[in-house]
């Protein structure tokens, strides 16, 4: 791929899916520096553009470039520990949820599914991107998913059952 076409695919990428960006980053380092993590990754992305093989999609490619702008990030502050902070859990529209016990339960969850429970639900990735992204196949994905959903299935009936 050429440069300036990887450059468009980039800026298209920004403009449609900014928020999800932000949404990841703010999972992962905090929402007191997400946007600079992402305009971090997008800039990261723009400079190693020759590091783009064309293996997979750009936007796979730039979701890894993200994730590790944002754990270099977060790494740098100790004060955090990774995808544990109320930040982690933001719906769709941006605000916090409501239910704590919800927030505990995928912040408990082990960090690759709790970051592919976040890719999938909060970025709307799908499953071939998120299996890009994450560097594993897409039957991992779904494992990886439903031992997720296993677990906050079983947090939820130990809930309702007191």
């Amino acid at each position: 791929m050429r440069k300036e076409d990887l450059i468009a695919e980039l800026e298209a990428l920004y403009r449609a899916r900014y928020r999800q960006f932000v949404r990841v980053a703010t999972a992962i380092a905090g929402e007191e520096r997400a946007h600079d993590v992402v305009q971090e990754a997008f800039a990261r992305a723009i400079r190693s553009s020759s590091s783009f093989r064309g293996e997979g999609t750009v936007e796979a490619w730039l979701w890894q470039v993200l994730i590790n702008a944002a754990r270099a990030e977060r790494s740098s502050r100790a004060d955090m520990s990774p995808l544990d902070d109320d930040e982690f859990l933001v719906v769709g529209n941006g605000h916090p949820t409501d239910d704590l016990d919800i927030r505990a339960w995928v912040v408990s969850l082990p960090e690759r599914q709790k970051l592919a429970v976040f890719l999938r639900y909060y970025a709307d990735l799908d499953y071939r991107t998120l299996a890009s992204v994450l560097g594993v196949e897409v039957g991992t994905v779904s494992a990886m998913l439903s031992a997720a959903h296993t677990s906050l299935r079983r947090s939820l009936k130990e809930v309702s059952r007191d």
